[in-house]
């Protein structure tokens, strides 16, 4: 069994308060034994972050204190002469072991945001993918994430109130694709809905049943997963698949 979380902030004036806030979060999150976790997309004040080591640097002390994978987020981050909007990934040694770039940039995103082009599986207590935001709209990142060898995918977000149950659809539908549990954390403040999501799945005479856990608030939600019960399962679903 491995235990997996994500935190769901609130809104805050300055970055050293968002800081703040999201490492009483992790604190409580490594409380609970939780092995890799994950933050929302642009949760801070001002979401431009040059140097993400140091940054996140508590956050990484946090990651080592408690043996727990932090996905921190996603930003923007310089990248030449344009911008990613980044996740940064830190191992349970307290290592930033490298970024998932988002794939999709947003609507007004796509004049300053040069788009990712690779769909990344990280390796720490299990193999996971990071989706940032928008990518869960396109089937193609989860399913390649998941036949690269994840086990699990996580999703930092950002979504306003009016499109949570389509988020919410979307996730739910992800992780029907490909049998594999999703786990995406989202901001609530006055423009955002909240409502991060986690998506189990148990069968039902051969019928998949997605169970969803929905957070409300600022706070943490932890569940333990045992990750070898989905493989038989995804095994058989893309085995199913034909091209035509």
């Amino acid at each position: 069994m491995i235990k997996l979380g994500i935190a769901q902030t609130i809104a805050t004036s300055t970055n050293e308060e968002g800081i703040k806030q999201a490492s009483y979060l992790l604190e409580r999150l490594g409380k609970n034994e939780a092995d890799i976790v994950c933050l929302p997309e642009q949760y801070l004040a001002d979401n431009k972050i040059d140097d993400f080591e140091a940054t996140f640097a508590p956050f990484a002390k946090i990651a080592k204190q408690y043996s727990m994978s932090v996905i921190a987020g996603a930003f923007y981050t310089k990248s030449g002469t344009k911008q990613t909007i980044s996740a940064p990934v830190i191992d349970e040694s307290g290592q930033f072991i490298g970024t998932q770039d988002k794939i999709h940039p947003f609507d007004y995103e796509g004049d300053s945001i040069k788009p990712g082009n690779e769909a990344k599986v990280f390796s720490s207590k299990c193999k996971f993918g990071v989706i940032v935001c928008y990518d869960m709209v396109f089937a193609d990142v989860a399913e390649m994430m998941t036949k690269k060898g994840a086990q699990v995918l996580f999703s930092p977000a950002r979504i306003v109130r009016r499109g949570i149950h389509p988020w919410h659809l979307y996730c739910q539908t992800r992780s029907l694709e490909n049998r594999i549990p999703i786990l995406a954390a989202n901001i609530q403040n006055s423009k955002f809905g909240g409502k991060s999501i986690i998506v189990d799945l148990s069968e039902d005479d051969g019928v998949m049943i997605p169970k969803t856990k929905i957070t409300v608030g600022q706070g943490i939600r932890v569940e333990s997963f045992d990750l070898k019960k989905y493989e038989s399962a995804r095994k058989i679903r893309y085995s199913d698949h034909k091209k035509f």
